[in-house]
């Protein structure tokens, strides 16, 4: 061998080690950003901004919320997978655009498994079925039997949203014909037609709507966790009125672009349980019922998670012909 040769060789070897070395002491320099592809007030900003500072003390560095809103989510979503694989671009990944527009829109200008890379799973944003107070309707059993003789009108935040598939799942497997879906430009104005009358039910995250609900203006007639919300104890479950399918919420998570170094993946996936069960935190996120998995999903379970959910409600929005086309 060349002597060229052998020193070219010898600086690959001595360059191997400090490259991992580089990778395992990341972040060496600040800020980290993570970014929020909503606008700021809203649960996808409430939960980034929790998180930044403990990040930030996790890590030594500088944590900043950065929000990129547009197009549902997918604008900042998009910039993110683009952006390098060096750990200093995260992003707080929501399931609207990861799963539900997944579902249904035809193109996507990203692959939302591939082009990132999935850390794991923050918190829950459970569904709940919403009447107003003055509604005739007590439970879920007098709302479907309505709905299959005549129209029952729901809103939802837009075509495509998961308040519009958790909808049609209802319809489907409530065997419920007149399930009718009103689409809105949100989940506010639903909210205004649902409390002045025009439409008869809204399905919603439950965060935004548990001050109404403790106050008495709404009635939730089912919630799509598990089990009852100690909370909101008095609310049954989806599951529990025969109806299983529906179990399912909008969640967020921690992702970064494709790539991202191995140790980086290892040391950010170990943070999420241990930020999680920060007693600020935990307690905000109680407050709000906004809340973590008891077991963390995180690494290839969070990446699995994601695929299975993308199936299912390919399936509902093939069923229900629901298709977004832009």
């Amino acid at each position: 061998m060349k002597r060229r040769d052998l020193l070219a060789a010898g600086a690959s070897m001595l360059a191997a080690p400090a490259f991992v070395s580089a990778q395992s002491a990341w972040p060496t320099r600040g800020p980290v950003r993570l970014v929020a592809q909503f606008p700021p007030g809203g649960l996808v900003d409430t939960v980034s901004r929790l998180m930044a500072p403990h990040l930030s003390q996790a890590l030594g560095q500088t944590v900043i919320v950065e929000n990129r809103a547009g197009a549902g989510g997918l604008v900042g979503t998009d910039y993110v997978s683009k952006q390098p694989a060096d750990g200093y671009t995260l992003l707080v990944s929501h399931a609207s655009v990861h799963i539900y527009a997944t579902a249904t829109r035809k193109t996507m200008p990203f692959d939302p498994v591939n082009d990132f890379s999935h850390l794991g799973m923050l918190v829950e944003a459970p569904m709940v079925l919403l009447v107003r107070a003055q509604s005739p309707f007590q439970t879920l059993d007098q709302y479907l039997t309505a709905a299959k003789t005549k129209p029952v009108r729901y809103g939802s935040s837009g075509i495509g949203s998961a308040n519009h598939l958790f909808g049609e799942m209802l319809k489907i497997e409530g065997k419920a014909p007149n399930h009718d879906h009103i689409p809105y430009q949100g989940s506010a104005p639903a909210m205004q037609d649902l409390l002045g009358g025009q439409i008869e039910s809204l399905l919603d995250p439950i965060t935004t709507n548990v001050a109404q609900l403790k106050a008495g203006s709404l009635r939730a007639l089912a919630v799509s966790t598990p089990s009852r919300l100690p909370a909101l104890p008095n609310i049954p479950t989806f599951a529990e009125l025969g109806f299983p399918k529906l179990t399912g919420s909008q969640w967020l998570g921690l992702s970064a672009p494709k790539g991202l170094p191995a140790p980086v993946v290892a040391r950010l996936s170990a943070l999420i349980p241990e930020i999680l069960a920060k007693p600020d935190i935990a307690a905000r996120l109680e407050e709000i019922q906004t809340l973590p998995r008891k077991n963390a999903v995180v690494g290839t379970e969070f990446v699995k998670l994601i695929n299975e959910q993308i199936d299912t409600w390919r399936n509902v929005a093939r069923l229900a012909n629901v298709e977004v086309i832009t």
